[in-house]
């Protein structure tokens, strides 16, 4: 039998395989200002919360533009394609085998909750879940006083609940609640950056749910 009780997901890079679409969003919004493209393997290198850092990292001078324009513009870009993005090829059967397992389950994510609830019902996973949780702005912040009050109402025990997650913005949230954290290199944040934070990094949901079988 498995520890844990319950598991809370991210969503973005953790069941959805959106990097690609990350990277095609921006370089629109970057194209739009002649600023140069953004790669993959600097993405990966550079995204942070909160997504403001982000930004500037890239660039962007916010004393010339506020971020909530080029902010807006790249959720419009993102959205415009968000159903293009598919889940993780093993995402399903992790949630089946956690579930079989008698685990509860629910998503903390940063996506506005409209944005989020319309996905989950296109890729058909709502039955999986017991609460999914985003936020009130496109901005993504927020995620810990949400993940605060959720805990709360869940009413488990320390250690009892896994919190599952792909940047270290998740391992942050993770220990703000009071949850314990597994993080999977196959989403916003590379592998080298997540391990220099965090001993509990999987190469894919697979190995991860290898992991909790074993304990």
């Amino acid at each position: 039998m498995a520890k844990y009780k319950h598991i809370i997901w991210d969503w973005n890079g953790t069941l959805l395989d959106d990097r690609w679409l990350s990277v095609s969003a921006m370089n629109q919004v970057l194209a739009k200002r002649a600023m140069p493209p953004l790669k993959e393997a600097h993405y990966l290198d550079i995204f942070t919360f909160p997504v403001i850092d982000y930004y500037r990292r890239l660039g962007f001078d916010f004393e010339k533009e506020p971020f909530t324009i080029s902010g807006s513009e790249f959720i419009e870009r993102y959205n415009e394609r968000a159903k293009e993005a598919s889940l993780h090829y093993d995402t399903m059967d992790t949630l089946k085998t956690f579930r079989d397992l008698g685990m509860t389950q629910s998503i903390l994510s940063a996506s506005r909750q409209d944005y989020l609830d319309n996905l989950i019902h296109h890729h058909k996973i709502r039955e999986y879940f017991i609460k999914i949780l985003g936020i009130n702005n496109h901005y993504a912040d927020g995620k810990i006083e949400i993940g605060k009050a959720w805990m709360d109402e869940l009413h488990y025990g320390p250690h009892e609940v896994l919190f599952i997650g792909d940047t270290i913005h998740d391992l942050e949230v993770a220990n703000a609640i009071g949850a314990d954290c597994a993080l999977v290199a196959i989403g916003h944040t590379s592998r080298e950056r997540l391990e220099k934070t965090h001993h509990d990094v999987y190469t894919n949901l697979t190995a991860l749910t290898r992991k909790i079988l074993e304990q």
